[in-house]
């Protein structure tokens, strides 16, 4: 491939004589590092050290990996599972409690690999099934026997495996959700643990450059399958919701999608949009950790209940809190029960002082609910729902997103 002229500029990822010594791995990290760059996952500073040519191959490598290593830790991936071995069970055991109350099982069980024996690191009860976990972990596929074993694994290996006690059938989304949970944390803890391989080597003084480039490309390979878990658990996350939720369609998919026209047609930028949508997608996350029989009563609410129903957006905003690539949705999940004048909740904020996301989130969610079919009513005309949110611009709702949504809506 021949040099770009000077005129065109540097092409930073083609192959050239740019790249350190026509490194065939170099130029497949190159185009990696391309796909990071589209995403906004990396800066243009750390593309153009790639991109340019070096004197000292593994200096260079070793800069690479240093970059990679301060931006794709585990506390800018799942900060959850950055702890230390002295919280080890409790943070397992919390995570084991989480999955019961969402799933509405007798028990969960989390089995990891520690020196080549399956060894149970938290549980909501006494543990059982470790055989099942043992086919599940060498199969790498989820066993159905006296219990179900879901497999922790990733592209490199198994670590472990969640085992569910149940005596009913698990509905295919919420174990869909598990399932994805599963792959997400194993790729996460994979990666932690080529991270520490990689440091060793980087400190080691007598590494060669063959090594430093295999563990490049590892750590390269697993970032990318991260990004891809991390969208498909977000997109399973709220399958589980709107289930749970009782919804007959795709709630949280059609308050997202609507929440992105709105932003389009308001004209925000790219950036806030995509924010927006994934906050959209996640707003009713709290309901995960409800019971569906919250959801099943023709409207008939008990006190208790309503309060559980009320309270929902906290627990979603405490387990976003939890997952740091998630994070910056958390401002407008946690004021999307704000109103317009001031008298919603959590904080009283009125008008501007809520942020902009949070007011169209809100405007998408109530227009979704009220035209979608639910298990104790019938969906409500377009036009009947539109007309009832308009009557109550400036008062619930921000009037230039209810501008907005009636004329995306004619």
């Amino acid at each position: 491939m021949k040099k770009e002229e000077k005129n065109n500029g540097v092409s930073l990822f083609s192959q050239s004589e740019y790249l350190l010594d026509q490194d065939p791995i170099e130029e497949l990290f190159a185009l990696n590092l391309g796909d990071f760059m589209a995403e906004n996952l990396i800066s243009e500073d750390l593309a153009r050290k790639v991109g340019s040519s070096s004197k000292d191959k593994k200096s260079g490598l070793i800069n690479q990996l240093k970059e990679l290593i301060s931006i794709y830790s585990l506390q800018n991936t799942l900060c959850v599972l950055s702890f230390d071995s002295s919280e080890e069970q409790a943070i397992y055991t919390s995570i084991a409690y989480s999955i019961k109350q969402m799933l509405e099982i007798q028990a969960c069980h989390i089995y990891l690999e520690k020196n080549s024996e399956l060894e149970l690191v938290g549980t909501t009860s006494e543990g059982c099934g470790a055989e099942t976990a043992k086919k599940a972990f060498v199969s790498r596929e989820t066993v159905f026997e006296d219990v179900i074993a879901v497999p922790m694994h990733c592209n490199v290996k198994s670590v472990g495996a969640f085992v569910l006690e149940t005596e009913k059938v698990i509905n295919e989304k919420y174990l869909q959700l598990v399932e994805t949970m599963a792959v997400l944390f194993a790729t996460s803890m994979t990666l932690q643990q080529t991270i520490d391989e990689a440091n060793k080597l980087i400190e080691d003084e007598t590494s060669l450059v063959s090594d430093l480039q295999h563990i490049r490309a590892e750590l390269t390979a697993l970032i990318g399958d991260l990004c891809d878990y991390q969208q498909s658990f977000v997109e399973h996350l709220a399958n589980a919701v709107d289930t749970k939720g009782g919804y007959k369609v795709s709630h949280s998919k059609n308050t997202a999608n609507l929440a992105r026209q709105i932003c389009k047609q308001i004209g925000l930028n790219e950036k806030t949009t995509d924010l927006i949508y994934y906050a959209g997608l996640l707003q009713n996350i709290g309901k995960i950790a409800l019971s569906e029989e919250v959801f099943a009563t023709n409207g008939k609410l008990s006190p208790e209940d309503l309060q559980k129903i009320q309270e929902h957006s906290n627990l979603g905003v405490h387990l976003l809190m939890n997952i740091n690539f998630l994070s910056e949705v958390v401002p407008y999940i946690t004021y999307q029960k704000e109103r317009y004048d001031g008298s919603g909740t959590p904080e009283g904020l009125k008008g501007q002082s809520i942020p902009f996301g949070s007011r169209i989130i809100a405007v998408s969610d109530a227009y979704s609910a009220m035209t979608s079919d639910r298990p104790y009513r019938k969906a409500m005309a377009v036009e009947k729902a539109v007309e009832i949110m308009q009557s109550e611009s400036g008062v619930k709702w921000d009037p230039v997103v209810i501008q907005a949504l009636a004329e995306i809506t004619k």
